[in-house]
This record gives structure tokens, C-alpha cells and sequence, in this order.
């Protein structure tokens, strides 16, 4: 009798898989959405994009208590419901192209998110707190509006691969970042006159492959960045750097490296340099010695540097601490 119990709960798994709908109604030029004509609770995926929506119903969010992907880009939205919160499945939320200026704090309550996209808005800042409950974040898109600082808190979203944070006001990157020992690519490029310097702290960044900061006002580049060993993309255009050199910058990714690196090994460093040594040495990215047996007089030497060619363009963790569903056309997709 209990085999037989259990064997049904095994057949109705799919069932319940199956009747979770894929929600398209994307460019009908809707002012509203008009009443629903299934359970919302079913919704997988609504997309709900290039529309003229001003704002989505409480109402609506606090129902779409199955929902993963939810795509709202391309709107006239001004402001998120409160409700958002309740997407405790949301694992991508798309909300670029609309009038934004603020996040509710709500949305921290998302903790399955792995990509929040909210590029062409026009943010001033995100809630304080946003890394500390976003850790399982992948994906952080905020190109294009009106960020001086990125919380404090990124730094505590250690599983993020993307930061894409180009074309704001940023004055300066957060501390801890140091901690994003997943982050692929970093793009802050564009932030023109006011991004002027960036912290020694990025030479720790190891899983780094993409690295565009150009069009800034960058003067001085750490020499830290010399130790990022996986790098394969740097652009630097469009910044009056004195430190490298033009005649550095103008060749490849490996020759700016090299430089870098022995700026690194030097033995003019300032106080703030030192600093990072210890830190430097504990991740493994200097030792001792060179290749050929030399020892450079600080001690510190990059250990198996691997060149790479090619210049192209583009937590710290506390340790005490997201067709068709109402219009006439409805159409569906199953999973």
C-alpha cells in the first residue's frame, strides 16, 4: 500500500511540471493588462516586454508565486511593486528601458535571483543592503543611469560573474571587491569624468577574463593588474593615463602586463602598495622567485605567468554574517 502511495506521488510530479506556463505578450502596445484568463500561479516565464506599462498591479507580482524568468523591459514602469518580494523562485528579472529611479527593498527578499538586468533606467543608487540576500546573483547589469557608488554590499555577492555597471557616474568602485573571486567581466567603462582611480584590490579579481575601463579619467592603473593571469580582454582607450605609458597602451595585452607586473615587483612601492603584498602572497599570485632561479630583492615575483596576446575593446563573505495570457491571442507554451 505505501509503494503504491508513493509511485503516485512519483506520477504526479510531471503533471504539475507540465501544466507551468511560458507567458508571451510582448509587443501589444498594452496601456493595462487586462484580467487574467489562467491561474497565475502556473506562470513559469512572462514576458512582458516593449509594451507601454506604467506599472505592474501589486496584485498581479503577489500572485506569480511560481515564476523564474520575468521580463518587463521596453515599459513606461517608474517604480516596482512592493509585492516583488514574493517571487521567492524569481531567478532572472529583466527591467531595462524603463523610467526607474529606485529598487523597493523588497526585492532582497528574491534570494533565488541570478540575474537582475536593469540597464537604460534612471537609478541614483540600490538598496544599501542588496548583497548581503542576493548572494546567488551571477549577473548584475546596471549600464546606463545615473550610479555615483555601487553599495557596499556587492562585495558580498561572491557567486557574480558579470558586473556590467558601464555608462553612469560612478566615483569610485566598492570596497571588498576583492571578495567577487568569480567575477569574469567588469565593465565600468564610461563613467568619464568621474571614475578617476581604481583600488589595488582588483589585482585579486583572478577568474578575470574581460576588463574594460576605458573612457574614464584614469591617470594611473594599479600595477596589481599585472597579476591577473587569466585576463584576455583590456580596454583602456579614452583615459589620460600616465601610468602605463601610451607606448605601452598602444601595444599588446601581454606587453601591458609584463609591465605592469615588474611595476608590481618593484621596489619603489608606497605604504599602500605594500598593504597588498601580504594579501598577493596568500592568494598564491607571487612567489619567491622567477622562472630562471632569480629573486628580485622585495621578495615578490609572479609565479607561472602565462601571456596572453591580444588588447581588445570592450563574500568578501561576512564572516561574522527572477503567448499570450489575457489578450484574445492567448497562446501557450508548455515546459
Amino acid at each position: 500500500m505505501a509503494m503504491g502511495v508513493k509511485r503516485a506521488k512519483e506520477r504526479r510530479i510531471p503533471i504539475e511540471e507540465e501544466k507551468m506556463e511560458k507567458v508571451d505578450l510582448s509587443g501589444l502596445s498594452l496601456d493595462i493588462l487586462p484580467n487574467p484568463s489562467i491561474n497565475i500561479g502556473y506562470i513559469s516565464k512572462l514576458d512582458l516586454s516593449n509594451n507601454n506599462l506604467q506599472s505592474i498591479p501589486e496584485s498581479l507580482t503577489a500572485r506569480l508565486l511560481n515564476v523564474v524568468v520575468f521580463d518587463v523591459h521596453s515599459n513606461q514602469i517608474k517604480s516596482l511593486p512592493n509585492s516583488i518580494g514574493c517571487l521567492s523562485k524569481l531567478k532572472v528579472l529583466n527591467v531595462s528601458g524603463n523610467l526607474l529611479y529606485s529598487f523597493p527593498k523588497t526585492l532582497e527578499n528574491c534570494r533565488a535571483l541570478e540575474e537582475l538586468i536593469a540597464n537604460f533606467n534612471k537609478l541614483t543608487k540600490l538598496p544599501d543592503t542588496i548583497g548581503f540576500d542576493l548572494i546567488n546573483l551571477k549577473k548584475l547589469s546596471v549600464n546606463s543611469n545615473k550610479l555615483a557608488f555601487l553599495p557596499l554590499s556587492t562585495s558580498h555577492m561572491t557567486n557574480l560573474r558579470v558586473l556590467d555597471a558601464r555608462l553612469n557616474c560612478l566615483r569610485a568602485l566598492p570596497d571588498g571587491l576583492e571578495n567577487l573571486l568569480k567575477l569574469e567581466i567588469l565593465n565600468v567603462s564610461q563613467n568619464f569624468q568621474y571614475l578617476q582611480t581604481l583600488p589595488y584590490s582588483i589585482g585579486l579579481l583572478h577568474s578575470l577574463t574581460e576588463l574594460d575601463v576605458s573612457y574614464n579619467k584614469i591617470s594611473f592603473l594599479p600595477p596589481s593588474i599585472g597579476c591577473l593571469k587569466n585576463l584576455q580582454k583590456l580596454d583602456l582607450q579614452g583615459n589620460p593615463l600616465i601610468l602605463p605609458p601610451a607606448d605601452i597602451v598602444e601595444q599588446r595585452l601581454e606587453v601591458i602586463i609584463e609591465y605592469l607586473r615588474e611595476k608590481m615587483n618593484g621596489n619603489n612601492q608606497s605604504p599602500t602598495k605594500k598593504s597588498w603584498f601580504g594579501k598577493l602572497a596568500k592568494y598564491k599570485t607571487f612567489n619567491g622567485s622567477t622562472g630562471n632561479g632569480m629573486r628580485d630583492q622585495g621578495g615578490f615575483l609572479m609565479s607561472d605567468y602565462r601571456s596572453i596576446d591580444g588588447l581588445a575593446s570592450p563574500r568578501y563573505v561576512g564572516m561574522l554574517s527572477p503567448r499570450r495570457l489575457f489578450s484574445p491571442r492567448t497562446y501557450f507554451t508548455r515546459d
